[in-house]
């Protein structure tokens, strides 16, 4: 055994997982802890981005500043309605100066009212159906579910579900626009390597609820990053077919209801790309780990070349440091691939993969 720890992948067809549903400021938490929540449930909410009113009232009484807090008619903290009178009346023409929208007056003063406009709030989905079992509070929730995991290497921050659709039929498939056809509008469509914006762009148009590929071009970051549905690469950048395992599970899935979640690697924070489909408990759940030390038997998933993407078994790691093609030194592992090739490559090159 190597005392290496080592990253570890996801392809789970039954596991536990638990995720933090948190809004980026804080707000209201509107669900209790142990509520069984579906993925389009409103865990909390909050008003994002305020938008304010200033009000004159000198012009709008037609008296001078000194004068013009003396007519107010409402105070800092109260609600108010589009309509309502705030000041007046004055003079003979009984002039008034009226709440131009709904909202909460925030300030009086100087012959000015400053008024926050009721807006509608920003709603943070659950995402995924599951279990609250705790709560954030004004900031979120934290949801357990259970059902099948398979995690990716880039996502453009975006998470949404809908039902699967898979048109992938072979591990090696090139996705084209030609693919995409009326049937597909809002669903969430599993797909071989992008490398066509226009592919992208026409998904948008459909639009999609979501996109899971194999692999993408890099040159489609930016667009990818703009598109308004998430998408979820799962090998990586360059004609990459996807591994066995993420495969299997998701052409098995057809159909189901699926949870995307494109957010940004980081290993540090445990947080990566992924997709999710909720089942039933019908057998052992495993429970995922996010690292372990390299160890003989383990499926391992190459990650740089010349066998980037492809999937085998850890047969030994090599003691001590070993010369490799290139120069460099470097701890190494033999690894028979799924075609029974036998290669030796760095520890560095290698994930286990669960």
């Amino acid at each position: 055994m190597s005392d290496l720890l080592a990253p570890v992948s996801h392809f789970l067809p039954m596991t536990r997982i638990r995720r933090h549903r948190v809004l980026p400021i804080t707000g209201r938490v509107l669900v209790r802890k142990g509520q069984n929540l579906s993925a389009n449930d409103v865990v909390a909410e909050a008003n994002l981005e305020p938008q304010h009113v200033i009000l004159d009232l000198v012009r709008g009484l037609g008296v001078s500043m000194v004068d013009a807090d003396r007519y107010l008619e409402r105070q800092p903290g109260e609600s108010v309605s589009e309509g309502d009178v705030l000041a007046g009346p004055v003079g003979w023409g009984k002039r008034v100066v009226r709440a131009p929208c709904s909202g909460r007056i925030i300030q009086v003063g100087n012959g000015k009212v400053l008024i926050e406009k009721e807006v509608e709030p920003f709603q943070l989905l659950a995402g995924l159906p599951g279990e609250v079992i705790s709560l954030i509070p004004g900031r979120g929730v934290v949801i357990e579910s259970i059902g099948a995991l398979v995690q990716g290497v880039w996502g453009n921050d975006k998470v949404s579900f809908g039902i699967l659709r898979v048109l992938l039929k072979k591990a090696e498939n090139i996705f084209s626009a030609d693919q995409l056809d009326i049937d597909l509008r809002e669903t969430v469509v599993f797909a071989g390597f992008c490398a066509d914006a226009q592919v992208l762009r026409t998904a948008a148009d459909l639009p999609l609820r979501g996109l899971i590929l194999s692999s993408m071009a890099s040159s489609l970051i930016p667009v990818a990053e703009e598109m308004p549905f998430p998408i979820v690469v799962i090998e990586g950048f360059g004609l990459l077919p996807i591994n066995s395992l993420a495969f299997n599970l998701l052409i098995t899935s057809d159909r189901r209801e699926i949870v995307v979640n494109g957010e940004s690697l980081d290993r540090y924070a445990n947080a990566r790309p992924e997709v999710f489909i909720s089942l039933p408990v019908n057998r052992m759940v495993h429970e995922p780990r996010e690292a372990t030390l390299f160890s003989p038997g383990q499926k391992v998933r190459i990650v740089r070349s010349p066998y980037q993407s492809q999937v085998g078994t850890l047969i030994a790691v090599k003691p001590g440091l070993e010369k490799l093609p290139n120069g460099l030194k470097t701890t190494s592992a033999e690894v028979e691939l799924d075609n029974s090739i036998k290669v030796k490559l760095p520890l560095a090159n290698l994930e286990v993969l669960e």
